[in-house]
């Protein structure tokens, strides 16, 4: 009887805690918080910062239409909804960072794209990209694009649900949301918020937890479905490579004195690496970032069994070089510079970048490559065009 009683009582205060808890979160998703754009509450620079009443509104900007940077004090971000208006005044990438590291180098970057007037049907408007080491991987994030009907010299309303891996941008039309990331990639649950650009900033608003329904788990992503993708690879550890070097190979010679070679051998040590969840394997992501555009180069290895001697087209995307050897023999050698006549997809990595036939043997087939990069994020991203007769080792 005295069990049955201590049962029913640690029963009922398990259930009144747990009623407390719920109705504690609930009142959480419940706040909002209304972040003053005054001085006190945010770390700036002075020379280019200016804080103003602008439009009867309390308002950022830049000095004399300067780019600026501002972090909010005091407010450690995990998910929910954020909210602010932005009027676009100047040229450049306007946004948001959000899951700010302590040191700023990391975290997620949400941004327009503002060059002027724009046509809500110009895919590359509002983009999203993860910062890695100080630097942003807007180059292996080609998917996280999308148009939006963007105003200039008015007031934008922008808004973002963020629920664990998952966010939704509104731009304006708070009905729909103009781009959706199932995934992203910044790796962070929680951190600081800034804004940055050449613009003016207002009524920014933070609601925590309030993420209308969203699901906390990544979405889908149709990559993860499509077995044609080489996602399983070796890599070595990268080299500094300067400009104006290039990879010594052996090569045919009438006088046979062309016998040296720095390709990878039998005393090259390698390690697995894995392509993402959108296909891409992202060097950034284990050797982070080198100032001063140093140019870096590592290669990649995998395997692919063929059950007869054929071709299969290969589409490749890569940042910013590659060097391509099926079984020790080179394949292909191409660039993508942003920037240049010969960037592709806009110095992009994607599948789209390009294309060309692999020789396969029947049997095992090696594929090498070497990845050199300076510029932003490094990777390189594979894709079969059918496995009729293909084996990946995974």
């Amino acid at each position: 009887m005295k069990q049955s009683v201590l049962f029913i009582v640690f029963f009922s205060l398990t259930v009144c805690c747990a009623a407390q808890r719920t109705k504690a979160k609930k009142e959480i998703a419940g706040t909002e918080i209304k972040i003053p754009m005054t001085p006190a509450y945010w770390e700036f620079d002075t020379s280019v910062t200016e804080f103003v009443t602008y439009k009867n509104t309390n308002v950022i900007k830049g000095k004399d239409g300067k780019g600026f940077q501002v972090f909010l004090k005091n407010e450690i971000f995990s998910e929910g909804t954020i909210e602010f208006d932005v009027e676009l005044s100047g040229m450049g990438f306007p946004g948001i960072n959000f899951r700010m590291s302590e040191d700023r180098k990391n975290g997620e970057n949400f941004y327009i794209r503002s060059f002027g007037p724009v046509q809500p049907e110009a895919r590359n408007t509002l983009q999203y990209a993860a910062l890695i080491d100080g630097m942003s991987i807007w180059d292996l994030s080609d998917e996280y694009q999308a148009g939006a009907a963007v105003y200039q010299n008015k007031w934008n309303h922008i808004k973002l649900v963020i629920s664990g891996k998952q966010m939704k941008a509104y731009v304006n039309d708070m009905n729909k949301p103009a781009l959706i990331v199932p995934e992203l990639e910044g790796r962070r649950d929680s951190g600081s918020i800034s804004l940055s650009g050449n613009v003016v900033y207002a009524n920014l608003v933070i609601k925590p937890n309030a993420t209308e329904g969203l699901g906390p788990e990544a979405g889908y992503i149709s990559t993860c479905n499509d077995t044609r993708y080489l996602r399983s690879w070796m890599i070595n550890a990268p080299k500094d490579f300067p400009f104006g070097k290039e990879i010594i190979m052996p090569l045919p010679s009438m006088y046979g004195k062309l016998n040296t070679s720095e390709l990878p051998d039998s005393t090259t040590q390698w390690m697995p690496i894995q392509a993402e969840s959108r296909g891409i394997v992202n060097l950034s992501r284990i050797y982070g970032h080198k100032e001063n555009d140093s140019r870096r180069m590592a290669w990649l290895k995998t395997t692919i069994q063929s059950d007869k001697v054929q071709e299969k087209t290969l589409r490749l995307g890569f940042s910013d070089e590659v060097w391509v050897f099926i079984n020790g023999q080179m394949l292909y050698v191409d660039k993508n510079y942003f920037g240049t006549p010969q960037q592709k997809s806009g110095g992009r990595c994607t599948v789209e970048n390009t294309s060309f036939k692999l020789p396969l043997k029947e049997g095992e087939n090696e594929i090498l490559i070497g990845l050199a990069n300076y510029f932003y994020g490094w990777g390189v991203v594979a894709r079969l065009d059918d496995m009729d007769g293909i084996k990946i080792f995974r």
